[in-house]
């Protein structure tokens, strides 16, 4: 065979008389498993990581709170921590109240009555005299000072909202109202927040 390259095929057998090399269905069984055994981990991964953002075993325990009106005299107000936040419970004099009152919703940024602000109490009727709001500005999340401000309400120290005496937003930067949580009256002089 004069000019023509002879090739040669070498087979290349283990001791059991298989060709080396994979076979397809083999393959594929191991990719997949090991695809599945991935996909499980990272779950698990992902699951534990967004379990342990959610809120602690102790904030979950106070989801409700009763507050004791009683305690609070007339121009005073008392603070409380609930779910993490403080909650003002403030005892109005007739003087904030009327302040409250006579604001012109239509000038507000964050356009609520006082009475908006309010819940109803035992008779089914609004009592003005308490109001009750979360102590969280609405611009960062600072706490404001009572009984402070251009309005005579709350003044955040942080970049200088004022509050009016119904906690609603009246100068600076906060975008909304002081924030009232869901709260209802047990008694006349008890009420439970959450």
């Amino acid at each position: 065979m004069k000019g023509q390259a002879v090739s040669e095929v070498i087979h290349d057998e283990n001791s059991n008389g298989e060709a080396h090399g994979e076979d397809p269905s083999r393959r594929d069984f191991i990719y997949i498993a090991t695809g599945a055994v991935a996909a499980a981990g990272a779950a698990g991964i992902g699951w534990m990581a967004i379990h342990q953002m959610g809120p602690a075993a102790d904030t979950l325990a106070v989801g409700s709170i009763e507050i004791d009106l009683s305690k609070v005299d007339e121009g005073q107000q008392l603070k409380v921590l609930w779910r993490g936040k403080p909650v003002f419970v403030r005892h109005r004099t007739p003087k904030e109240i009327a302040a409250a009152e006579a604001v012109d919703v239509a000038t507000l940024r964050d356009p609520q009555t006082d009475d908006e602000r309010l819940r109803p109490n035992m008779d089914n009727k609004l009592d003005p005299k308490y109001l009750v709001m979360v102590g969280v500005c609405t611009h960062f999340g600072c706490i404001p000072v009572g009984e402070a401000g251009e309005y005579d309400g709350w003044y955040c120290p942080c970049h200088a909202s004022h509050y009016d005496t119904s906690g609603r937003i009246r100068k600076g930067p906060a975008p909304k109202n002081l924030e009232v949580p869901e709260y209802a009256y047990l008694n006349p002089t008890r009420i439970k927040v959450g």
